[in-house]
């Protein structure tokens, strides 16, 4: 099938890359020439396992182009996927600028029939503004409005794993209206998703809103149950319990399982905060407050300092002086997502408070250069308190203490003989729980965890 992605962003490639690599011929559009300009030549834009090979490997078939060609790009795609940003407005809610304004971009050039899937996260009704859209662009023209139909296909990738998630879904979620438009938009969908539905059915058919809100309402659950173990490894600290023994006994539960109760220091990215967010105001805008997701929104914002206050209670609150060893910046490992790391909390932190941070990461050091610098915007002096080292150990030399952020395979069996050398104390605040409190002791690590004893 011939498919157009309208934004090459981290929805977009993953969703272009996949459906060539299932023999689609896939035309991603976006309006940043330097963004094209780097896929022409290449290069991956973002950090994603497995995705700049498979666009390489799909480039190179003739099945994925790129380009900021609007009219060739409708023109191309008997289905336009529109895979814009969605950002956080200043209220809350996700702006729809871009989604709408790529709707209208399709609804100017379109002159045959066309099937536009929503698969930016957006918010309940945004099919019928898509639709308003196109349609008005299309009367202004003289044609009928029945020549597109509106479709919500929600994305549900895992940062890090989204080439896998998009191949192997837990499931694929479709809406469309009951109508003669819808029923043959149904059937195109139902044809494009066909090889992922080979061994068994993974596709779940519902009316367009419904589609909507699904997506709204699965990473408001994941987030929940994330703020609801923070709470409670705040509260093992206090009473002198386990986190990890806790975590084990309740996720054994078939009811419960085990997925997303991992304490830690917040949840961060493009996804939960703004989703979150965009959820609670959608239901103000009902006359109606989610009490609950409002909690989850207020617990996680304070387990961002978490960590920062066991530093404080070890140290006292004048850190001048004082340096210390962060590893992982992104929000979540095999990713470099900056946006809403809890990182990036932790170091103003410490900087506020008088400390030097000398961090690494993997992948996202380039991108946390960038955000570091929009984050002590007015505060150059505080900026100049921060450095970034290519070797984790490296960034341990001198260093008072080390401080994990983010979990990636490589510190979680670190030489420890090593760290307690280079360090002037052996001290360890573990924002993601990856060792053991007793195998610390016994090495004569001074240990700090999320819910473990401390």
């Amino acid at each position: 099938m011939k498919v157009t992605i309208v934004g090459s962003g981290y929805v977009g490639l993953v969703t272009g890359a996949c459906l060539a690599e299932q023999g689609n011929n896939v035309f991603c559009l976006d309006l940043d020439p330097k963004k094209i300009e780097i896929l022409n030549s290449g290069g991956v834009p973002i950090y994603e396992p497995g995705l700049k090979e498979m666009i390489e490997r799909n480039r190179a078939a003739g099945r994925l182009q790129f380009s900021t060609d609007i009219a060739a790009s409708v023109a191309h795609g008997d289905v336009q996927f529109i895979a814009v940003g969605t950002p956080p407005d200043e209220d809350g809610s996700a702006d729809l600028q871009y989604v709408v304004a790529a709707a209208r971009n399709i609804g100017r050039h379109m002159t045959t029939a066309k099937v536009i899937v929503d698969k930016s996260t957006v918010p309940v009704g945004t099919a019928d503004k898509v639709s308003a859209a196109i349609t008005e662009e299309l009367e202004n023209r003289n044609l009928p409005a029945e020549l597109c139909s509106v479709v919500s296909n929600p994305e549900f990738l895992k940062e890090g794993a989204a080439v896998e998630d998009f191949m192997r879904p837990d499931r694929i979620v479709i809406g469309t209206e009951n109508t003669p438009a819808g029923l043959r938009a149904k059937d195109q969908m139902r044809k494009l998703y066909a090889p992922f539905n080979r061994h068994h059915e993974r596709t779940y058919y519902m009316d367009v809103k419904s589609a909507e809100l699904t997506k709204y309402a699965a990473n408001a659950m994941l987030a929940t149950r994330i703020s609801f173990m923070n709470e409670l490894a705040n509260l093992a600290d206090l009473v002198g319990a386990d986190i990890e023994a806790v975590r084990q006994g309740i996720g054994s539960d078939s009811r419960i399982g085990f997925g997303f109760l991992y304490p830690g220091t917040g949840y961060g990215g493009s996804c939960f905060p703004k989703d979150v967010s965009a959820l609670s105001k959608t239901a103000k805008e009902h006359g109606r407050d989610l009490k609950i997701l409002d909690a989850v929104e207020a617990v996680n914002e304070i387990q961002k300092y978490v960590l920062v206050e066991k530093i404080e209670k070890r140290f006292g609150k004048d850190l001048k002086g004082m340096k210390f060893a962060l590893w992982g910046l992104a929000f979540k490992p095999n990713t470099d997502d900056m946006r809403e790391a809890p990182s990036r909390v932790i170091i103003q932190e410490l900087v506020k408070r008088g400390a030097t941070v000398i961090a690494h990461d993997p992948v996202a050091m380039p991108e946390a250069k960038h955000c570091l610098d929009l984050d002590f915007q007015g505060n150059p002096d505080g900026l100049k308190q921060v450095s970034m080292v290519e070797d984790p150990m490296a960034a341990l030399d001198g260093c008072d203490a080390l401080v994990i952020v983010t979990e990636w395979k490589a510190f979680r069996s670190p030489d420890f003989d090593v760290v307690m050398q280079k360090l002037v104390r052996p001290v360890i605040f573990d924002g993601r729980n990856l060792y053991e409190p007793q195998a610390m002791q016994e090495l004569g690590i001074e240990y700090y965890g999320i819910g473990r004893h401390n």
